[in-house]
């Protein structure tokens, strides 16, 4: 059986090997070690020439010892910046950070999780069907890894996803979501000169953006502005502006009126000015919804509450790979192993919540090769 010293190790390795979205090839090559060494085909596809990283996803597959059907099971491998040079700090049972740097732990929790439910999996020489991994590139930075996964090489239909978050919940829906980015037009011209004959693309997309309904607009939508990009000079009117936006909701109705709405804003602003608008819209990803009887929803319930770990099914905001596990017809729910405060100098994750998250993971693979959920 695993020990809450083990996955407390094997934890601390991972969040100490960087992996900062598109550079994940040094993490990678640990987790398809271990894949290996749990008996796992380990191969990498090629996902990473789609944003010039420097691996692919890394993908195992083992063969079943039930007739049960095939299993995914899923984690990230990538983190965002602040993330390099990592060193924990433990103090008792709780890993930190030393405040200069994120931990890691999403998703550097689930990948432990994963791989530590798995050993003891085996270590209990516990019965399983055809399972199958697949640790993904540049989640964070739009889901990448998962866009340009070759799901002919997946037999599975249903998916575990583990991500972070409070130990126990299971995220059984995630909004719709589009980005936003759009170029302002206006006119150069000398700012002490003849500023008249200029269009100043800055003040036009301002007013745009003055006008739209931003945050959280109502419990399934929300929406944002948060790049932006004009001028090269303080003494010229500037001729362009960029900005990159998106909107989320969990109604794909009120995701596209909310898109509309701001587009409409930026050219009302524009025209404000005589300036031009030129947007572009793009589906970030698909939403998702599971029923509370849904196989995934039942099977990490069930295995949940085997171990006495309180569950509870909740809602995201964000998207992650189940959103396009889900879209590509593989039903998949998300399991939280327990860091916190996560994307900040702030995070930290209990050793016992993430002990027993790989508990639960195994617990899953058990349940799920048996029926009994």
């Amino acid at each position: 059986m695993i020990s809450l010293e083990q996955v407390r190790d094997y934890f601390l390795q991972l969040v100490q090997v960087d992996s900062l979205s598109g550079k994940e090839g040094a993490v990678a090559q640990v987790l398809a070690r271990d894949l290996a060494e749990l008996g796992f085909e380990v191969t990498r596809d090629r996902a990473h020439e789609a944003i010039g990283g420097d691996c692919g996803n890394v993908i195992g597959k083992l063969s079943g010892t039930s007739d049960a059907p095939p299993l995914l099971l899923n984690a990230h491998m990538d983190t965002v910046a602040p993330g390099e040079g990592v060193k924990p700090v433990l103090e008792g049972d709780v890993i930190r950070t030393d405040g200069t740097t994120v931990l890691g732990g999403d998703d550097k929790g689930g990948c432990t999780a994963i791989i530590m439910g798995l050993r003891h999996v085996k270590e209990q020489s516990w019965e399983h069907g055809p399972l199958e991994v697949v640790f993904t590139i540049a989640e964070e930075t739009g889901l990448t890894g998962a866009k340009e996964l070759d799901y002919s090489q997946l037999g599975a239909r249903m998916a575990i996803v583990a991500e972070s978050g409070t130990l126990g919940k299971i995220t059984v829906g995630a909004p719709y979501a589009n980005k936003i980015n759009a170029t302002i037009i206006g006119k150069r011209a000398h700012a002490g000169v003849c500023p008249e004959r200029g269009i100043n693309a800055i003040a036009a997309a301002s007013k745009g953006i003055a006008r739209m309904k931003l945050g959280r607009l109502d419990d399934e939508t929300t929406a944002n502005i948060g790049v932006i990009h004009g001028g090269d000079a303080r003494n010229v009117v500037p001729e362009r502006c960029e900005l990159e936006g998106g909107a989320r909701s969990h109604n794909e109705q009120k995701l596209e009126a909310q898109t509309e709405h701001m587009l409409e804003c930026l050219r009302a602003g524009a025209e404000e000015l005589k300036a031009t608008v030129e947007p572009e819209v793009e589906r970030a990803y698909q939403g998702f919804h599971l029923a509370e009887d849904a196989a995934t929803v039942r099977l990490a319930r069930a295995a949940g509450e085997q171990l006495g770990v309180h569950v509870q099914t909740v809602t995201s905001g964000g998207g992650s790979d189940a959103n396009v596990f889900n879209a590509k017809g593989i039903e998949a729910a998300i399991i939280s192993t327990g860091p916190q405060d996560v994307h900040t100098t702030d995070e930290w994750v209990n050793v016992k919540d993430l002990y027993r998250a790989c508990l639960w993971m195994a617990e899953m693979v058990r349940s799920f090769s048996a029926g009994s959920y």
